[in-house]
């Protein structure tokens, strides 16, 4: 009970020391309010970024791989041009991986083309048209909200059926029961038999604007002349995913022809791929985040510092008196800690305040969103013990060294 009756006593003691100069003071508190704005800002977008990221690559699953021409990450023209000049994908080899592959559970090829869908006088443009099969239900964690998805039977006697995406069944069927009915992709007629529930969105795309159809049939309405195959692979088990790699890697190697020492033709595709671009990106920005709040938190600090120096020098007559009258060199050391660790409170307090703010203004007028997480507050504290007590350190030991009688002779 006394600590804290000390504590508070030192605290008004601080607090009536900082309102005899408050200019000083205000522009001294004005660096820790940038620093932690700056720094918490960038750690609460950061955070949303995260959050959003790990949403939209959940979708790709963990236990999913995908066979390509390309790998997902080029970081140059020349690496484009050279994948380019790469061997096509048959459609077979996705037959030739689920008869080869012990550890994949589903295997789905898959075709793309952006096609115009119409039905009656509605249309919706830019539909990306998928062929695949009926294992696509299960590799790309898809299920249908109205009918049935694609059935083995349909792929294999080439039926012109589809099923939709959410916001094309919404474009051509607003207030209609879709199932049935006759849509026309690339001048052909599909029948509707099922509806794809809502994905929302994967990096600014919609997921919901695409339409799957029998392979077979998008092979004789589109062609396949120029079009390289994708493969997705569902996996047995996460735990499996190292071996699948291994084990579909020589299976691709055995249906490439490819000789041993002779670099693989095709790319094999997984979530963490993306995941492990990603951190390197935000690492980029914690650096930054780290950077900028480092110098503006040193400003700040070094502020901090000078204005207790200058307040030591004007109470010189008044640790003098104190120390007269019974107090020790710990209680003035302590008192002066004390009011370092007030400014940096106010400028911390402040700063969260701002940057509170400023990640809501941002995430509400932007698509990029921002999440302010309890652990801010832990930061917070961890910069006003850390600022406080380093830079007011100094200033408050030379205050406890001070004679008592130097002191009270002080003009």
């Amino acid at each position: 009970m006394r600590i804290l009756i000390y504590f508070v006593e030192s605290v008004k003691i601080a607090t009536n020391a900082l309102r005899s100069y408050k200019l000083r003071s205000i522009l001294t508190t004005l660096g820790i309010v940038i620093g932690v704005t700056t720094v918490i800002t960038i750690v609460a977008l950061i955070q949303g970024l995260n959050k959003s990221f790990e949403r939209q690559i959940s979708a790709i699953g963990t236990d999913t791989l995908f066979i390509d021409k390309y790998p997902w990450i080029i970081t140059s023209n020349t690496e484009f041009f050279s994948y380019r000049n790469r061997r096509n994908i048959p459609v077979n080899y996705a037959f030739r991986i689920k008869e080869l592959s012990s550890l994949s559970k589903a295997v789905a090829p898959t075709l793309y083309s952006r096609q115009t869908a119409k039905y009656k006088g509605r249309s919706s443009e830019g539909v990306l048209i998928i062929g695949t099969n009926a294992d696509y239900l299960v590799t790309s964690n898809t299920l249908p909200e109205i009918g049935r998805f694609l059935s083995d039977t349909d792929v294999e006697h080439r039926r012109s059926v589809c099923v939709l995406g959410w916001d094309v069944y919404q474009a051509l069927f607003p207030n209609s029961d879709p199932i049935g009915k006759k849509i026309k992709l690339g001048g052909k007629k599909f029948k509707v038999v099922g509806v794809i529930e809502k994905k929302g969105a994967m990096f600014g795309n919609s997921m919901d604007t695409n339409v799957c159809i029998p392979i077979g049939v998008f092979q004789s309405t589109f062609g396949v002349r120029w079009r390289s195959c994708d493969i997705e692979i569902k996996i047995n088990s996460p735990e499996l995913m190292d071996d699948a790699e291994i084990e579909l890697t020589g299976i691709m190697r055995r249906l490439r022809g490819l000789k041993p020492g002779e670099d693989n033709d095709f790319n094999i595709n997984k979530q963490s791929m993306l995941m492990d671009t990603y951190k390197r990106l935000t690492n980029t920005l914690w650096a930054v985040a780290i950077g900028v709040g480092s110098i503006s938190l040193l400003v700040g600090g070094i502020g901090i510092m000078n204005i207790l120096l200058v307040s030591v020098t004007e109470r010189t007559r008044e640790i003098g008196v104190r120390k007269a009258l019974g107090a020790r060199n710990h209680d003035v050391l302590l008192q002066f800690l004390i009011e370092s660790m007030v400014i940096c409170s106010i400028g911390v307090i402040i700063g969260i305040l701002f940057a509170i703010g400023i990640a809501k203004l941002v995430a509400a007028t932007t698509p990029i969103p921002a999440a302010i997480t309890l652990w801010v507050v832990f930061l917070g504290v961890g910069f006003v013990i850390t600022i406080g007590v380093f830079f007011g350190i100094y200033p408050a030991s030379k205050a406890a060294r001070l004679n008592p009688i130097d002191a009270l002779r002080y003009e």
